[in-house]
């Protein structure tokens, strides 16, 4: 994708972002041909699509298609994927000599398909099965951001699945996928937040000043910016190296600085960065979901920590 043709798909993707949200967004994505784009050039796609979902604040069921695609070739038709419970990197399912069990998360337009398909561990590995959405329960998700549209997907020995394929679901890739997708959404969220605050500084006056002249109310806004920015390499450097390991940094960074940058905001924006009448709270409680979703950072820094003990070597250096 050359630079103008690179414009132009950023510039379509914003106009379909900036007017859409839920199954409105789908619906938009379907008709700019984003999952093709993603086929050719998963970097570009993924990227500008998870930013500006978090710049505006909205959702959409791409995050299911990257897992899909980061899972591996696949002669079914697009369809809709159980994600991880909140917190969780595992695959949703299990699958024992009593059936299958479920336990995760999928966007709210998955109870409208015909069928949904599940990852499941089992004793020889993972597995890819496609399941009958009426063999699985869903609940809406009433939590901190009910704006994002998420239910809870359960079963319990499910009997009537059909299996995807001999070959084993590359799931560490599709965490891998899923991850940077999400890392570049909470970038975006983050660059809402700071330019809220900007604006709030900008034109709050105290002492018949502009709050933005205070040497405080500067420092908060340049941590913010020092945060987003190394997120933002982080991620850039994930991409460049193309592993696991370094999209599980980058999404554990991304998590721990959007946490920062919300702080900082809310410092600047002081009393009315409280109340539901200015946005802030809305990327606030947007990043706290998205940095649990496959894996927050605390738990994920452990992760890696604990695997670098066992493997008594630090990981290689990251390219730059």
């Amino acid at each position: 994708m050359d630079s103008e043709a690179h414009a132009l798909f950023e510039r379509s993707l914003r106009n379909a972002v900036k007017d859409h949200s839920g199954q409105a967004l789908d619906a938009a994505l379907e008709e700019l041909g984003w999952s093709g784009a993603m086929a050719i050039e998963p970097r570009a796609a993924i990227s500008i699509l998870f930013r500006l979902q978090g710049e505006n604040n909205v959702s959409s069921s791409a995050l299911g298609q990257v897992v899909l695609f980061g899972l591996g070739p696949s002669d079914k038709p697009v369809m809709g994927v159980v994600l991880p419970a909140m917190g969780e990197w595992d695959p949703p399912g299990t699958m024992d000599g009593h059936g299958l069990a479920v336990n995760g998360l999928a966007p709210a337009a998955l109870r409208a398909q015909e069928s949904a398909i599940v990852v499941a561990s089992t004793e020889r590995g993972t597995r890819a099965v496609e399941v009958p959405t009426t063999s699985l329960t869903f609940e809406r998700v009433r939590g901190i951001d009910p704006n994002i549209d998420f239910v809870r997907v359960s079963a319990a020995d499910i009997g009537t699945f059909t299996d995807l394929g001999p070959t084993a679901p590359d799931w560490s890739s599709a965490v891998a996928l899923a991850r940077l997708a999400l890392a570049h959404e909470l970038v975006g969220s983050c660059r809402t937040m700071l330019e809220l605050a900007r604006e709030h500084a900008l034109g709050r006056v105290q002492f018949d000043r502009p709050i933005s002249s205070f040497q405080a109310i500067r420092h908060r806004l340049a941590d913010t910016l020092v945060a987003i920015e190394m997120a933002d390499a982080m991620i850039d450097a994930a991409w460049l190296d193309g592993t696991p390991d370094s999209a599980a940094m980058a999404k554990a960074v991304a998590g721990r600085q959007a946490r920062t940058a919300a702080r900082h905001c809310q410092q600047v924006l002081a009393g009315i960065g409280f109340t539901t009448e200015h946005p802030l709270h809305l990327s606030v409680k947007r990043t706290l979901v998205l940095d649990g979703l496959f894996g927050s950072a605390v738990p994920l820094t452990r992760a890696l920590g604990e695997e670098m003990v066992r493997a008594a070597q630090l990981p290689p250096l990251l390219p730059l």
